[in-house]
């Protein structure tokens, strides 16, 4: 062997593939993982968001490649919050992933979020595959799935597609082999390779502030191989490396490309997505980054009320940034043609008294994820019971997201709703006395009913309104007619009712505002 050959082996190296798992909320993202690495993440599935580290490696066997570091076949799968983190990510340039997982209930059926992670995968441009889960249930139907996910461009290879699916059931722990092994057989075709001898280079997918070990960032090696006490940067965070811990929480020496770890060191909490790169001394990693940290939160065009809107403020609090960004992501795309939805501050960490002072003076409502209430901002409320600050916390995303749904509905007027339920026309008028008439009719459409509403039309023009007191047929009290029957009406209204006259029952709904 050549010394040219040898030293090209050793630059560029097989790595693991990258996996990230997508899909509605209650399809069995984190249930698949836990079967996966028989490795209990949560006991029950939280919006998809489940730990800080949000990545996760698993052996496989020992195949003779590609090879870690140790010797054996590795898969990383990174558990994101979403597709709206995972979109975040790709926007700032990050590549993320290699192959995707899309999981689908295949007991139920495509659901929105479904789609909204198909186009998500798509535009990212990496391999699919199609995980029909919960096939033990005995509603699944595999097939329907399919079926469904042809029609929005996403045709598996049973189909006449490209795309491989695998049917499995996370909660009996079947097919798992069978993913694990289309999953390499993916990675293989795409010929995985990284340099390990060139600089460290990466990406953030996790970070949070820890109140004894101060920022702390999951990121994933690409290339090259970082090591304790390595010097690293991105745009807006630098780290002199303290520890490094893999998935488990166990301290290791080196991170080797594809591998997820937890870092210890840096001195401010970097932003989830972005890129580092390692730097031969601290003065070299400071000077490439900015000077000034740009400001989290929603566009300007959610920012800023029109004038002619109403508004509903809120202050975010959450666990990490990684789930602040799939929550933002989400309130993002909630309807705002009726309310402007405005989000004053958007911070990691419990909720404060500057956030209730905040709240206070902006009438906005405190929403947190994940996180607890400090006993100072219940003193201050308390202090003064005439401040109305609201304040909810949350372990579930989507409950959060209906929550502030809920609240830009309730700043909407109700809608009354007229429905007509049946007309008579009048034949006779028996009695009539200051503003109460007996009058008698035939049911021409509809119903009528004690209580009813009723329009009085003369020549096809309104005249009057008033509602039936008692109902009678043959002279006997009733409470309710139909169409063809005759009836005797008890009327109380502000029009003297004629022979003629047609009468229009109607009912009025009262229906709460919708964004």
């Amino acid at each position: 062997m050549t010394a040219k050959i040898k030293k090209t082996i050793e630059v560029s190296s097989k790595r693991s593939p990258v996996v990230v798992v997508l899909g509605h909320v209650d399809h069995g993202k984190s249930s698949l993982l836990e079967s996966i690495k028989d490795f209990k993440i949560i006991s029950k599935e939280s919006g998809g968001i489940t730990q800080h580290i949000g990545a996760y490696e698993v052996d496989v066997g020992n195949p003779p490649s590609p090879k870690t570091s140790e010797g054996q076949r590795k898969i990383t799968f990174l558990d994101t919050p979403g597709h709206e983190a995972f979109s975040a990510m790709r926007l700032r340039g990050a590549g993320v992933a290699d192959i995707a997982l899309l999981v689908v209930d295949a007991a139920q059926s495509v659901q929105p979020q479904t789609k909204e992670a198909i186009m998500a995968i798509k535009k990212a441009e990496i391999p699919m595959i199609v995980v029909l889960n919960k096939i033990d249930l005995p509603t699944a139907n595999p097939e329907k799935i399919k079926g469904e996910l042809v029609k929005i461009g996403v045709v598996v290879e049973s189909m006449g597609g490209q795309i491989p699916s695998v049917e499995v059931s996370a909660k009996e722990k079947t097919g798992i082999n069978e993913l694990l092994e289309i999953i390499l057989l993916v990675a293989d075709l795409q010929n995985l390779e990284s340099d390990t001898q060139s600089p460290a280079e990466g990406l953030v997918i996790e970070s949070y502030m820890e109140a004894l070990k101060g920022p702390v960032a999951t990121i994933i090696v690409e290339k090259g191989i970082l090591n304790k006490k390595d010097i690293i940067a991105t745009d807006l965070a630098l780290a002199k490396i303290k520890s490094l811990e893999d998935f488990l929480g166990k301290p290791i020496e080196s991170a080797y490309p594809s591998q997820p770890v937890i870092v210890l060191g840096f001195e401010s909490v970097p932003t989830v997505g972005e890129k580092f790169k390692s730097y031969k001394s601290i003065e070299e990693a400071r000077a490439k980054i900015k000077r000034e940290q740009p400001k989290r939160g929603l566009n300007v065009s959610v920012l800023e009320a029109a004038p002619e809107k109403k508004v509903s403020n809120i202050i975010l609090r959450g666990d990490c940034f990684g789930s602040l960004e799939a929550i933002e992501g989400m309130l993002k795309n909630l309807p705002q043609d009726k309310v402007n939805l405005r989000i004053l501050k958007s911070e990691v960490g419990d909720i404060n008294e500057s956030d209730g002072k905040l709240a206070e003076m902006s009438k906005a409502q405190i929403i947190g994820f994940r996180v607890k209430i400090d006993a100072g901002v219940l003193k201050f409320l308390k202090a003064d019971e005439q401040k109305k600050v609201r304040i909810k916390t949350f372990d579930v995303i989507y409950e959060l997201i209906q929550e502030v749904r809920n609240s830009m509905e309730k700043s909407l007027e109700a809608e009354i709703t007229r429905k007509e339920v049946g007309k008579l026309k009048t034949l006779l008028v028996f009695w009539a006395e200051k503003n109460r008439q007996i009058v008698g009719g035939k049911i021409t459409e509809g119903e009528f009913k004690k209580g009813l509403k009723l329009d009085v039309l003369r020549n096809e023009e309104k005249i009057g309104t008033g509602k039936i007191i008692n109902l009678q047929r043959d002279k006997k009290d009733v409470d309710l007619l139909k169409k063809g029957d005759e009836a005797g009406i008890l009327f109380e209204g502000n029009v003297k009712i004629e022979k003629g006259d047609i009468l229009v029952a109607h009912i009025e709904e009262r229906k709460k505002g919708e964004l």
